[in-house]
């Protein structure tokens, strides 16, 4: 990186919270957002546990001091967004003033939350239109922030946020913006759930990360965004950003390689541009789905960088929030960065014995004081799209 990049605000939304703060009380005290589907209209709605947002629409509306009565003028998608967006922007402009601002979002599902709901309804009325494509939630954040120097929108599925990050600190190295709010946002469908039960990936019950009775994952919804910065134009941050990389291993449409190849790159390209050692890092919050692909093709790849019986202290808060695809990466760089700030290590919830292969032990219980100093992230995709993310004190 050109310009030494710093992160100046933070914004979550999900099923642990509606914000920072509460998602950290919820990570610290073990509290999982997993659970009985409450709000999502599916056939499916006694088979499966989901990490909804306990929020309706007209509350998120109500949030953000949007009329209720124009709630179906915008997806859930979008109001997850804007919440999770404000919060972060809202942080850093009451820390550095105002700026040119860019706004990079990703999101799988777009608006399909609206479509699913009004397409086969003859209505007459087509305006749910306008809310479906991918980039209408991140023309409300940048309307809702009144931000419009810079928006744009990316999907490379789970890894989308981190790859966001990455675009967005391009836009700062190149003096395009001077301040940029990136990350990712997901609401839950039924086109999601249904296509994941079609894969046959779910987990009935809760999900448990790097488990080896694992079965699957949980899926969720929500947003997480952090605003970056360059460092030498702020008067306060809350940490650094020292390295990331996106690779590819082109295995296979939606399995990660056996030998974790796409996951071993991203990691050890953000560590070379990090300029830290690997036993510098503290902490990885790994994407750890509880799949029985990802989970062992991304512990091969950590046994691979780190040495087997070196693998610093890591744990999935998938285990907390369920997977949030598009919405992950920006949630648990949140997560990340206030690991740095609070000095914790959170626990990897239902975890009971190490996958055979691996002999990988995660943290299960709560660790204060820890000395964190460095934070590893990762996020890989559909199609072997990897990202991973590294913060530092």
């Amino acid at each position: 990186m050109s310009d030494t990049i710093v992160v100046t605000g933070i914004g979550v939304i999900c099923s642990i919270g509606t914000n920072a703060q509460e998602c950290f009380t919820s990570l610290v005290n073990e509290q999982s957002g997993i659970d009985s589907i409450q709000y999502l209209e599916t056939v499916h709605k006694d088979k499966f546990k989901l990490g909804e947002v306990k929020r309706s629409n007209a509350e998120l509306a109500t949030m953000l001091d949007l009329p209720v009565s124009n709630v179906h003028k915008y997806s859930r998608t979008a109001l997850l967004a804007m919440v999770s967006a404000n919060e972060a922007f809202k942080m850093a402009v009451s820390v550095n003033g105002e700026k040119t601002t860019g706004i990079v979002s990703s999101t799988t599902v777009g608006g399909m939350d609206v479509t699913e709901k009004r397409f086969l309804k003859e209505t007459g009325d087509n305006s749910y239109l306008q809310t479906h494509p991918c980039g209408d939630s991140s023309k409300e954040i940048a309307k809702y922030l009144n931000s419009t120097d810079y928006y744009t929108t990316l999907n490379t599925a789970c890894s989308s946020g981190t790859n966001a990050l990455i675009h967005g600190v391009r836009l700062l190295n190149h003096g395009i913006v001077d301040r940029v709010v990136v990350g990712g946002v997901d609401a839950l469908t039924k086109f999601t759930l249904n296509g994941f039960n079609s894969l046959m990936i779910l987990d009935e019950d809760y999900c448990k990360p790097f488990d080896a009775d694992r079965k699957g994952l949980n899926l969720a919804e929500g947003g997480g965004y952090l605003v970056l910065e360059r460092k030498n134009e702020v008067e306060k941050y809350l940490c650094q950003l020292r390295g990331f990389a996106n690779a590819n291993d082109a295995y296979h449409q939606t399995a990660s390689s056996p030998n974790g190849d796409g996951a071993f790159k991203s990691m050890s390209e953000a560590l070379k541009m990090s300029g830290i050692k690997a036993s510098s890092i503290d902490y990885i919050n790994v994407h750890g789905t509880g799949t029985q692909n990802n989970d062992l093709s991304e512990g091969v790849a950590l046994n691979r960088l780190f040495g087997e019986g070196k693998v610093p202290s890591f744990s999935s808060t998938k285990s907390y929030t369920g997977h949030t695809l598009a919405g992950a990466a920006g949630i648990e760089a949140v997560f990340s960065v206030l690991s740095i700030i609070n000095d914790v290590i959170y626990p990897n919830l239902n975890f009971s014995r190490p996958i055979e292969e691996l002999k990988l032990v995660p943290n299960t219980k709560l660790i204060k004081n820890g000395g964190v100093k460095n934070v590893m992230s990762n996020s890989f995709g559909f199609g072997g799209n990897n990202s991973t993310v590294i913060f530092s004190k």
